[in-house]
């Protein structure tokens, strides 16, 4: 059957398209430029983030090692280290609980106003950490529009008023607030990717809700549950302008760890704070290496068991 030349240019150019490209060509039309690309990376990397925690290491290496650790035991010192730690590590359990059961009422219910609610809990990444901070001391204060009802209920339960603000129970608010987002948005795509079928399956072998999420549906979510922590954990430690303005800055009792850097620089005790720094930095780099471990330990045991 003779075909015209048009037809003829048609079928090769078909052909042509449908082999396959070489891996070398592939690559190229994928990422161009890619070594510029990766340079431009690594230069930024470095100048943004490793250069600034280079020199904080070198300016604290300038104090001999007993200065170093007369800084971190002053007493004013070691009580912001213990309040810090201690609150980021009471608002980071305690997302996640309420985060988890935050993450699995959107995933797995409808109801109106889904979808407002699920917007909303990105607020705390939204605002500015100057205004969550001044809200909740608004709203948390003796005088304000929560607080004013834990005053009157700490006077009929106790007979002395239950402060919220300016106390450290204002400075695990902020930190709840503000670390909120992490944990949900961690786990909620794991349980929207985690089948009903699973449950259902549980239930029809006679397992309680209960056993059912010990079970079942914690080891699928766990991998994720430490990544948020890890991230809640960092960022509660160091977190300063939603906390500064609800925390009273009372030295011994609710000063937190980012005001003694600040006040050790306005004394241009430059060193000094470097060593505050460093010494937090390197908690938050313990527990996120910590969490990420067992995250890779947990992710390769459930993959075991798929196996």
């Amino acid at each position: 059957m003779n075909l015209s030349p048009s037809i003829h240019r048609i079928i090769r150019i078909v052909i042509m398209l449908n082999q396959p490209i070489p891996l070398k060509n592939r690559a190229r039309r994928v990422m161009p430029f890619f070594g510029l690309s990766m340079g431009i990376s690594i230069f930024a990397l470095g100048l943004l983030v490793i250069l600034p925690f280079l020199m904080m290491i070198l300016t604290t290496l300038q104090m001999s090692f007993d200065d170093i650790m007369q800084t971190i035991r002053e007493p004013q010192v070691f009580a912001a280290i213990k309040l810090s730690l201690s609150m980021a590590m009471l608002a980071t359990l305690t997302n996640l609980i309420f985060g988890t059961l935050a993450a699995w009422v959107l995933v797995r219910y409808e109801f109106w106003g889904k979808s407002f609610l699920n917007a909303l809990v990105d607020l705390p990444f939204a605002l500015p950490t100057a205004v969550t901070g001044i809200a909740l001391a608004t709203l948390y204060a003796p005088n304000g529009l929560f607080g004013q009802w834990f005053t009157r209920l700490g006077i009929l339960l106790f007979n002395e008023p239950i402060k919220i603000a300016f106390t450290p129970i204002g400075i695990w608010l902020a930190l709840v607030v503000v670390s909120f987002p992490f944990i949900v948005r961690a786990v909620q795509p794991v349980l929207a990717e985690l089948s009903v079928e699973f449950e259902e399956a549980a239930a029809v072998m006679g397992a309680g809700r209960l056993t059912t999420f010990c079970r079942v549906i914690l080891p699928e979510i766990s991998p994720a549950m430490l990544i948020g922590a890890g991230m809640m954990f960092a960022r509660a430690t160091g977190e300063y302008g939603s906390v500064i303005f609800i925390a009273g800055n009372i030295p011994m009792q609710s000063e937190i760890l980012p005001l003694i850097i600040v006040s050790k620089l306005e004394q241009f005790d430059v060193a000094g704070a470097a060593c505050v720094s460093l010494f937090m930095l390197l908690i938050s780099l313990v527990f996120l290496f910590t969490m990420n471990f067992i995250q890779w330990k947990l992710s390769a045991r459930l993959g075991a068991k798929t196996n």
